[in-house]
């Protein structure tokens, strides 16, 4: 039994005693350093330790792979489908899927870059692309709830329909004539203490989000509904509510993603983030968050990631053909699915 189950049995109990919602707004409080500890071990260390091996493997016939220029722009290209999975741990964690992210992404970048090129300041326009991100994944969210529908067709209906969206606004052509030479473009889409700036973003959003779904009220609604929905949904979670705000956050660091493109490409192409979405789930599975739900860890999925981009990076050193990168990325994902369910048996077995 996870800890998740444990809270959502103590919250089923104190409801019966007529204390449930008091008692449940205790529950990451009752997550103790101990716990948090050995969740670190079992869905972070893993992976971390995949990851160095990776690097190690490639940089000990390949020297030029560990150069620091070389590792900064592998680590750079992985950070629009870290932010994704960083947002999409949650919806996974209570039994959603996001497959929206890959269209969310391209209208925020057509949306941000709109607005730039018919003269709004670059920085103003971050907010609006945001908050467009936010409003997509409310709305994903309750079309999924009034629909009655798995998020996993609704999201898959809303992919083309945002990405449908996001090339008629761009008239079906990239979006170019921008402000270049602004800050935004210069400091947000450059370096900043010789790091990508977009690694500092990125470098935060972690720090946020780890803290977010390991230590509030919302991040133990999510696990606890991931873990059981109708023992949540008894204990009076407000699930409908803790379902929105996921895929609310899931938009959220989507939008932030593609304000990062736009000031690193200088442009609006409506037509990136294509298949974004599936990397996403993969860097989260990749990372320790099951598609059962109940845990997820926000660390674990950006390292997902990483391995995706280190993996392509030294598919390019082996000189391995570009066509036989998705059967290496794929390679990858099973693999990890199938250690990950191996270590859960394991677990279940040594309980």
């Amino acid at each position: 039994m996870t800890e998740t189950e444990r809270a959502v049995d103590d919250a089923e109990r104190a409801r019966e005693q007529g204390g449930g919602r008091r008692q449940f707004g205790a529950i990451p409080r009752r997550l103790t350093r101990g716990v948090l500890a050995r969740r670190l071990i079992r869905d972070e260390l893993g992976v971390l330790i995949v990851l160095g091996l990776l690097i190690a493997g490639i940089g000990i016939p390949y020297p030029d792979f560990l150069d620091s220029d070389n590792l900064l722009t592998t680590a750079h290209n992985s950070v629009y489908i870290s932010l994704m999975a960083c947002g999409m741990v949650f919806a996974l964690a209570m039994r959603e899927v996001d497959l929206s992210v890959g269209g969310t992404y391209a209208m925020c970048l057509v949306v941000g870059a709109l607005l730039v090129r018919d003269g709004t300041p670059p920085w103003l326009a971050v907010p609006v692309m945001l908050v467009t991100g936010i409003a997509l994944g409310v709305f994903n969210a309750l079309v999924t709830t009034l629909l009655a529908l798995p998020s996993f067709i609704v999201t898959l209906g809303t992919l083309m329909l945002f990405r449908g969206v996001g090339l008629a606004l761009a008239d079906g052509k990239q979006i170019t004539d921008l402000p270049l030479d602004d800050s935004f473009f210069t400091f947000a889409g450059g370096d900043a203490a010789g790091v990508p700036f977009a690694l500092w973003v990125l470098l935060a959003v972690v720090v946020v989000l780890a803290v977010v779904l390991t230590r509030t009220r919302f991040g133990a609604r999510v696990r606890a509904i991931g873990s059981n929905p109708d023992a949540a949904a008894f204990s009076g979670i407000p699930v409908v509510r803790t379902r929105i705000q996921a895929l609310a956050l899931s938009g959220l660091t989507t939008a932030c993603a593609a304000a990062l493109a736009l000031a690193f490409y200088g442009a609006g192409d409506p037509t990136l983030g294509q298949g974004y979405e599936l990397q996403a789930i993969a860097a989260c599975i990749i990372g320790g968050t099951p598609l059962a739900g109940g845990r997820g860890s926000v660390v674990g999925a950006v390292a997902g990631a990483m391995i995706l981009s280190v993996v392509a990076s030294g598919l390019v050193f082996f000189e391995v053909p570009i066509n036989w990168t998705s059967f290496a990325t794929g390679g990858v994902i099973l693999v990890a699915v199938a250690a990950d369910s191996a270590l859960r048996r394991t677990g279940r077995r040594r309980r």
